[in-house]
């Protein structure tokens, strides 16, 4: 088939890739404009535009997918049928219209969860166990459209969304090749999501990142490697911002007291020879590596003996 791929982060290159290696014919790509990034506010390209200059591919870059010229530009192109991977913006019913055998979607959950823009991340902070990735018929609605193709991955207990987001795209981009060659022989086999169990993963907003650490030592755990790399998990401390690398769960049994009297407080700080514990609701986590606002990341023992930390003193 003739195809055009939609698609804008890293993790959208490995479809672009295995595209390429496949059967069907690469036309172009699509993704989102370039943006601008860093204190300098340098120019941002997306990961995908740049594996397609450099394959020589055309790159469509509308700021929204409705554009009359967008639209003029996709029919010339004249594609069979449009792949979507993570392309950041939704497609309205012109351009879905365009490809006669319409547009395949990648998504990484098992649909019906974890509809939206944030479903790995949302996997790993709710605690599951096991998530997977789709391919689906592109629909008007939020990833509603009949499934043609899916495949599990576990979730390994100290998986980052990160780590986990990695695995899918790989193996995701199998399934999306398998996924076109059905609909180009005419044997896939358009499955409706069911009604039950549908859960939605808005994209995590940086609030959403922030530690409450009065939840058990799991949940806090789980909030951090759910927002690693991006947004970023983070507490404060007199009133900084701290970013914080994953975490390890401390069972309660074996948390030391704080001056012989009792478990740290929910953020307290309790430095020991084994690291830089905080208590939590249920427990207490160690931490690993911690980046204070302004400065580089570091190991927590060495930023705590900087500190000079007061008995007490807790992340907030």
């Amino acid at each position: 088939m003739r195809v055009v791929l939609a698609g804008t982060p890293e993790v959208a290159v490995a479809s672009l890739d295995a595209l390429l290696a496949s059967a069907h014919e690469v036309l172009a790509v699509v993704t989102r404009p370039d943006a601008t990034a860093g204190r300098g506010r340098r120019p941002s390209v997306a990961p995908v535009a740049v594996r397609a200059r450099e394959v020589g591919l055309p790159v469509l870059q509308p700021l929204r997918p409705s554009e009359p010229g967008f639209l003029q530009a996709l029919r010339e192109l004249a594609p069979d049928c449009c792949p979507v991977v993570a392309y950041g913006a939704l497609v309205p019913r012109p351009a879905l219209d365009v490809p006669p055998l319409g547009w395949v979607n990648l998504h990484f959950s098992l649909l019906p969860a974890w509809r939206g823009a944030a479903p790995v991340q949302r996997a790993v902070i709710a605690g599951d166990a096991v998530t997977g990735a789709c391919t689906f018929r592109l629909e008007e609605g939020l990833d509603t459209g009949p499934v043609l193709g899916r495949l599990t991955e576990p979730v390994g207990p100290r998986d980052t969304a990160g780590d986990l987001l990695a695995r899918l795209a790989g193996r995701g981009a199998g399934l999306l090749v398998d996924t076109l060659d059905a609909v180009a022989a005419g044997t896939a086999v358009p499955e409706p999501q069911p009604a039950e169990g549908v859960s939605l993963a808005p994209k995590l907003e940086p609030e959403d990142a922030r530690v409450d650490w009065t939840g058990p030592a799991a949940a806090v755990d789980r909030l951090v490697r759910g927002c690693t790399p991006a947004p970023g998990a983070w507490t404060t401390l007199r009133g900084q911002r701290l970013k914080l690398a994953p975490v390890l769960p401390v069972p309660a049994v074996d948390v030391p007291a704080v001056d012989g009297v009792g478990a740290p407080a929910p953020g307290e700080l309790l430095v020991t020879r084994d690291g830089v514990l905080v208590g939590t609701g249920a427990g207490a986590v160690r931490l690993v590596q911690v980046q204070p606002a302004g400065k580089r990341s570091m190991p927590a023992d060495a930023w705590a003996r900087g500190l000079r930390l007061q008995p007490g003193e807790r992340l907030v």
